[in-house]
């Protein structure tokens, strides 16, 4: 009985001790196939990965190390790239501080302060007494809320600006005095002037429409009395005049043509003319009374001769000659110092090629364009190249491809020499969407 009992005990202990045994060795079979397997699979590796897993740490520093030498010659070779393609040699300067889109500009009568316009809602007088400066004074006008601003210019000489603005309900016209930009002298970027008051505004002007351009003259002309005469030209197809101190409207004019692209006055406040939708350009000439009141505005003359729309236009400084672009490839300097009321046609002087073309041999069309103050220069733009031509010949004088990082928006010659470092220079102001506005100096002409 006890042996049978003893019998029975051992069964019992060497029951759970076999288990043990089993799941050891069991265990010990999967290990060592594990350890076989991960043998064979370092063993296939390459080489480079194999000396990596282990010391990866160690490998990733010194690669770390020399990336920046790497990283370094390629900044320098950006800079190398930045040096090659430097500012043209005619780029003098850029007045910064825009923070959006700059949709137009223009200089005072005396040349000293340089108005822009922004799609931020502001309207900036630069003050240029030097255009090499590093930095320029700038008194900043806030529009109304909700007013975008399209087109600016000077009124009575320096001392006040009109702008243009668009709205939900139409385009406005708002004329501020006293903006001339505080002169040079100190160190503030912004003068601490109290912000100039609205003296008058027109809301509506062209309906819903927007105003694509405004321009000034001072009417010399006759009788005119030397006041600011301005105009509106709206994107339908009416062309608004204004008096430029008091605000009163004096007239419009229609150009029937679908559509404008732009218009602008004689610089002795006697004609208008208009760049429209067909090839023909009309002009128009401003009457004036005895007592230098607009009398009338008439329609006097027709430019046909372009064989398709004219995209641009501009008057030389003697009133007497108008410079046009159109989308046919040509430039036509024509002369309207002519008899009209005697039925004498305009004539046209020069017609020239448009010498700029694209990348696959089309002609570009110019969309802005302005004579110099010694009418030896006439400034074109195409998108974001900047072109300058002989006005005599049409000979390119110079050009600066990518002259604003997207398109440029609108020009302005100042009307008489800046110093450039002490040097009087001839300069053109340029505005472009990518915030900036540029200052170039004039080409040197071609003589003739």
């Amino acid at each position: 009985m006890a042996a049978a009992t003893a019998t029975a005990a051992a069964s019992l202990v060497s029951l759970p001790l076999l288990s043990a045994i089993f799941g050891a060795a069991i265990a010990l079979l999967f290990l060592s196939g594990y350890l076989r397997r991960k043998r064979a699979a370092i063993a296939h590796l390459p080489p480079s990965a194999t000396a990596a897993a282990p010391d990866q740490p160690k490998q990733v520093r010194p690669s770390n190390q020399n990336q920046p030498k790497k990283g370094h010659q390629r900044s320098h070779h950006a800079v190398d790239k930045d040096a090659a393609k430097k500012h043209h040699h005619l780029d003098v300067n850029t007045l910064r501080g825009h923070t959006d889109s700059v949709t137009a500009l223009h200089f005072s009568d005396d040349a000293c302060n340089l108005a822009t316009v922004c799609a931020d809602g502001a309207v900036r007088v630069f003050r240029v007494d030097d255009v090499s400066s590093k930095s320029f004074k700038i008194l900043r006008i806030n529009l109304p809320a909700g007013a975008h601003p399209t087109a600016i210019a000077f009124s009575q000489g320096a001392s006040s600006v009109v702008v243009a603005a668009q709205a939900l309900l139409g385009s406005s016209l708002y004329m501020y005095a006293d903006v001339g930009a505080p002169p040079a002298g100190g160190n503030k970027q912004q003068g601490k002037l109290s912000p100039p008051e609205i003296k008058w505004e027109h809301r509506k002007i062209h309906g819903k429409e927007s105003v694509l351009n405004l321009a000034a003259a001072r009417a010399t002309y006759g009788t005119g009395d030397g006041s600011t005469i301005l105009i509106s030209c709206s994107e339908a197809t009416d062309i608004k005049i204004w008096h430029g101190k008091s605000g009163k409207e004096l007239g419009t004019v229609d150009t029937n043509q679908l559509k404008n692209n732009m218009a602008d006055i004689s610089p002795n406040g006697r004609f208008i003319a208009a760049a429209a939708f067909t090839a023909d350009v009309k002009v128009w000439e401003i009457v004036y009374s005895k007592d230098s009141s607009v009398k009338e505005v008439n329609k006097v003359m027709q430019l046909k001769g372009h064989k398709s729309a004219v995209t641009c236009l501009c008057f030389a400084l003697n009133s007497e000659q108008i410079i046009t672009a159109s989308k046919d490839g040509t430039i036509r300097v024509w002369n309207i110092n002519v008899r009209y009321h005697l039925d004498e046609d305009p004539k046209t002087l020069r017609v020239l090629p448009i010498p700029l073309h694209d990348s696959k041999g089309s002609v570009c069309q110019y969309d802005h364009m302005s004579v110099s103050p010694d009418e030896k220069v006439l400034a074109t733009t195409s998108g974001s190249t900047l072109q300058w031509l002989c006005v005599e010949t049409g000979a390119v004088l110079d050009t600066a491809e990518k002259a604003h990082e997207g398109d440029i928006t609108g020009i302005a010659w100042a009307p008489r020499t800046i110093p450039n470092g002490g040097t009087p220079a001839f300069v053109l102001a340029t505005a472009g969407v990518d915030k900036k506005v540029k200052l170039w100096l004039a080409p040197k002409a071609i003589s003739t």
